[in-house]
Formats: structure tokens, C-alpha cells, sequence
């Protein structure tokens, strides 16, 4: 294994080595982090391999073992199994993937990810690209690897996976409601190409299918809008309870005052009105699908 100028851990292949680094500010998933690497160190000691013997054993880097013990490194699941087969640990090593599955993403995305998974409601309106929700992987891994300052290929795959799992909203049972208005300058971008944007087009109209999903497109031709103040989400929970967020106002943080929230609900329902019925957009979306 080698380290490049930047510092960065590196196989001796020239690939980055396989893990996450732990956001300092991410204190649950530091704690999960440091635990886990505890119980891999005593593991390996245990089986008396030296830091290297075992890197070299499950085919990883003696720094990124270090990292891992030293709670500096998220294992990913392969890691885990490896290390739980190499120490024999009968499964106990590799169970704590459980654990590690709560952290492996920003502390961000999974608060969202956790609301999206309470809600029994969703409405939101889309500017300049794709819900998170709708995103293909393939699109979500364009938008991402376009960001400036860029990310790593590493962390691209991590925020991939992490928008991709959030997804498992589409398949809870009984389903929320989930109520989308894209513009429709986002549903004609070429991002990632053509053959990304056919594939998410396809992909809208398959989840514009289910019962419990709407999906409407936002004319840019219509002479009056609601939504010029930017994106904008509302989520309600089975408590009765509600969360929104409205870029360009109230400071774009997550809001649950009634009189903020009302706001946002009313602006998100006149969107609803100005945009096309979802039959239509379907309809909308099929003929872009036929002219990409």
C-alpha cells in the first residue's frame, strides 16, 4: 500500500482503499464506530496476528486497519466478513454490520431518511433537478460526481447508496402519500446523457403507476407560479404532527411552527393547482421519453 501526496490510503494497485471516513461532528456514529473497531482489535488479538498479518490475511492495508481499530474508518460490509471469517469468529464479527449500517451514511441523510420513514405524507415541489426519491441510481451518481469541489469516487458511491436506500420508502406497506410537481426544465436536462436521462424518465413512469404516488410537471409556459421562491417539502406524521422546509424562506432550515408550516402547505397546494394533473404529466412525460 502506498499514500499519495494528499494523503489519501491506497492499495498497491493505485485503487483507494474501501471504507468512510467518520464526520468528528457525527457523535452517535463516532461512538458506533470507535465500538466496533474495539471488538475488531480484540478479535484479532485474541486470534494473535500482528496488525499487518491480519491486513495481509483479508487482503486490506495495515494502515486502514488501524484506521478501523482506531475508530478513525467505517468498515464496509465486505471488510466485516472477511475479518469474521479470517478470525473465526462465527458470525459475531460480521453481525456487527447491523451496527455499522445506522452510521455508514452523513448524519444528515439519515435524519432525512428516518422522517421520510415516519412520514405518512409527503409533498414536494422539484426546481432545478429531480427528488432525491425519484432519482435512478445512475442519475443520482451524475449529480453527484458533477459537484464542485468534487468528491472523492469513494464518497460519490457512499451519498449514491445512501439516496438509493432511502428508496425503500416506495415499499413500505400500508405506502404514505408522496405528492412530486417537477419543473419541466428537470426533466429535460441531459444529466448524466441521454441514456441516463431515458432511464429516469422511464423510472418516473413506473413509480407514476403506484396508487400512492403523484407525480405532476410544472409548465414553463404558465404565466403565474407559486414556487419561484425555490423547493420546497412538507412531511406529516401519523401523530398528527408536520415538518417542512422551504428554500428562501425561514432561513431554508426544517420548520414545525403551525403558522410557518401553513406557509409552505399553502404555496405547496397552489404548485399543486398551477401544474399539470398527474395523468396529464404522465402523458407529458411519456412524449419527452419519445422525443430523448
Amino acid at each position: 500500500m502506498t499514500v499519495d501526496g494528499a494523503g489519501t490510503e491506497q492499495r498497491d494497485s493505485g485503487a483507494d482503499e474501501p471504507g468512510w471516513d467518520v464526520d468528528p461532528d457525527d457523535e452517535s456514529g463516532v461512538a458506533v464506530v470507535a465500538a466496533v473497531g474495539r471488538q475488531i482489535k480484540a478479535w484479532r488479538e485474541a486470534a494473535g496476528l500482528r496488525a499487518g498479518e491480519f491486513a495481509a490475511a483479508i487482503g486490506y492495508g495495515e494502515d486502514l486497519v488501524y484506521k478501523v481499530e482506531g475508530g478513525r474508518r467505517i468498515p464496509r460490509p465486505e471488510f466485516l466478513d472477511k475479518s469474521d471469517e479470517v478470525l473465526g469468529a462465527g458470525g459475531r464479527v460480521s453481525a456487527m454490520k447491523e451496527d455499522i449500517a445506522r452510521v455508514r451514511y452523513p448524519k444528515k441523510v439519515r435524519e432525512l431518511a428516518k422522517l421520510e420513514a415516519q412520514a405518512v405524507e409527503l409533498s414536494a415541489y422539484g426546481t432545478h433537478n429531480l427528488h432525491g426519491l425519484l432519482q435512478t441510481e445512475e442519475y443520482a451518481r451524475a449529480l453527484f460526481e458533477m459537484r464542485r469541489p468534487s468528491f472523492s469516487p469513494d464518497e460519490v458511491e457512499r451519498l449514491v447508496a445512501a439516496r438509493v436506500a432511502r428508496q425503500a420508502i416506495f415499499e413500505r406497506s400500508p405506502g404514505p402519500e408522496l405528492s412530486f410537481v417537477q419543473e419541466e426544465v428537470t426533466l429535460r436536462r441531459h444529466l448524466g446523457g441521454k441514456a441516463v436521462l431515458r432511464g429516469q424518465l422511464e423510472h418516473l413512469l413506473e413509480l407514476g403507476k403506484l396508487r400512492n404516488v403523484e407525480i405532476q410537471v410544472m409548465l414553463t409556459a404558465r404565466d403565474e407560479h407559486a414556487g419561484m421562491a425555490g423547493e420546497m417539502q412538507v412531511l406529516k406524521f401519523r401523530d398528527g404532527s408536520a415538518m417542512g422546509r422551504s428554500e428562501g424562506e425561514f432561513g431554508s432550515r426544517p420548520v414545525s411552527d403551525p403558522k410557518q408550516l401553513r406557509i409552505i402547505e399553502l404555496r405547496c397546494g397552489i404548485i399543486r393547482a398551477q401544474a399539470l394533473p398527474p395523468r396529464e404529466s404522465l402523458a407529458f412525460i411519456e412524449q419527452m421519453l419519445g422525443e430523448t
